[in-house]
């Protein structure tokens, strides 16, 4: 097994999900296609209700930033006109929602509007999210060896308190010290990591990031922050280049806390 040794001035563990603590299938194949069956019931069920209303208006906004590129769809305002003007702006949330999720989008209005239909399916019992079976128990020895736990990802905080609270090993919210997504920057942006350390309250060459995704890896090195890039089944392979430039995990298990030993 390859051991990568942490060095002994990481105090802090900051951690993707997606490819990292959980498998891209689950999020590929369960999360996004449970939003792309279930948005229009979700917008026709909840569309009263002011937190609705709230990531609709957000999602309209964006529209209006998009609308110089390719295939944006516009989400039209409601003028009164009745139940099939109501029809036609739940259909065009619904086709935006598509194309941003077609795209791969992180923007904040959908994450938002994600993490709320997820809310609503974690919280019915509806799914369980899944985790490598090796993080669990390797966060609990990070915890024990004096270390703090953060996660990081582009699904929103909410999104992320969801999968952590309502999984397959039960709640698990309390190994982690803490929650950030693109609020704070996008992980492709070093001084997202900058602000990270700033708002944990330690240097970035206090963190050791742990993500599947060179592009966040190098730019998290770029701010002073260890990485160790995490390779999984499913993920994107990796060039040989990358795979010189990077140290490389397979498991949390080959992880080594020297301040442990």
């Amino acid at each position: 097994m390859v051991v990568f040794s942490v060095p002994a001035e990481v105090t802090v563990i900051l951690l993707d999900i997606e490819g990292t603590t959980t498998p891209i299938a689950f999020v590929k194949d369960i999360l996004f296609p449970y939003i792309k069956e279930n948005v229009k019931e979700y917008l026709q069920t909840h569309w009263e209700e002011e937190e609705c209303q709230q990531d609709v208006n957000l999602l309209r906004k964006q529209a209006e930033e998009d609308a110089h590129l390719d295939g944006a769809i516009p989400i039209p305002a409601a003028s009164g006109n009745g139940v099939d003007e109501l029809q036609q702006i739940i259909q065009a949330v619904v086709d935006n929602v598509c194309w941003q999720m077609s795209l791969d989008r992180k923007t904040t209005a959908l994450k938002q509007l994600q993490g709320h239909m997820w809310r609503a399916a974690f919280t019915a019992g509806h799914m369980k999210a899944e985790f490598f079976e090796d993080v669990v128990p390797a966060v609990r020895k990070w915890r024990e060896d004096g270390m703090k736990v953060y996660i990081y990802s582009s699904g929103s905080v909410e999104a992320q308190k969801l999968l952590f609270g309502h999984s397959t090993e039960g709640n698990i919210l309390e190994l982690f010290d803490g929650h950030f997504d693109t609020k704070i920057g996008h992980k492709v942006e070093s001084e997202s990591y900058k602000k990270i350390a700033n708002s944990i309250g330690c240097s970035t060459n206090n963190i050791l990031f742990l993500t599947d995704i060179t592009l966040e890896a190098s730019a998290a090195e770029e701010a002073g922050v260890h990485v160790a890039v995490v390779v999984r089944p499913g993920n994107a392979g990796l060039t040989d280049d990358e795979k010189t430039s990077y140290s490389l995990i397979t498991s949390f298990s080959e992880l080594y806390l020297p301040s442990s030993a």
